[in-house]
């Protein structure tokens, strides 16, 4: 895997390529979508097992993301071409279907999944990276997945929420935090721990006895 070249709180690599999106191919960049959020995520190939779970997940949240001004793309090492013959393809037989929305970047030179240090070189595939950039262009948060574990959508609109109530408001977001739960004013922040230090304690006393699994078994899949 290609060491990355990129942090936190710096610019995001810049990007270009091919975008298949509603059975047209497209030239786009990063700087196309300056002033929204992106998330950018990269997945392993075309017509295999887990991905298409992942795409669909973002493609029917595309709503959400349209709400807090977030455009999803996501990428692999395929051509546009074999891109598009997998939208194509029915959901039953493992394809996308005819009513996919999201746009899918090709990466058949390695570019941008070597820029954002995914690639796993020797198999010419890519890990389940998720890259949050802000309006800005800056590297916000990155979350990598090895191949066999999908990813939350709902995690990922969780933490653009959070980004964008810090940025909105200054105060930090505890463990856990969803929107409308209280924050942290760092200016005062015996507020916050005043009424939630003792958070933690009472979640364990909540849980129920006997629920946690005997010593030497294991639960059932």
């Amino acid at each position: 895997m290609s060491a990355p070249a990129l942090m936190i709180q710096k610019p995001a690599p810049e990007f270009k390529g091919t975008l298949v999106k509603e059975g047209e191919f497209h030239e786009v960049s990063l700087s196309d979508y300056k002033g929204k959020w992106v998330v950018l995520a990269s997945y392993p190939l075309d017509f295999t097992f887990v991905c298409p779970t992942e795409i669909l997940a973002f493609n029917n949240a595309l709503e959400q993301f349209k709400a807090i001004n977030t455009e999803v793309i996501l990428w692999s090492t395929d051509s546009q071409f074999s891109h598009l013959a997998w939208a194509n393809t029915p959901r039953k037989e493992g394809g996308l279907g005819p009513n996919l929305k999201i746009g899918l970047l090709a990466d058949p030179s390695h570019a941008v999944s070597k820029a954002y240090g995914v690639l796993l070189e020797e198999e010419g595939v890519t890990l389940r990276g998720t890259f949050f950039i802000d309006p800005n262009g800056t590297l916000r948060a990155m979350h990598v997945h090895d191949l066999p574990v999908g990813r939350s959508v709902e995690e990922t609109i969780r933490v653009i929420k959070a980004f964008q109530f810090t940025d909105e408001h200054g105060e930090v977001c505890p463990a856990g935090w969803e929107e409308g739960k209280d924050t942290i004013d760092t200016a005062d922040a015996n507020k916050y721990f005043s009424k939630h230090g003792d958070d933690a304690a009472n979640a364990n006393k909540r849980k129920e006895p006997g629920s946690a699994e005997k010593p030497g078994k294991r639960a059932k899949n």
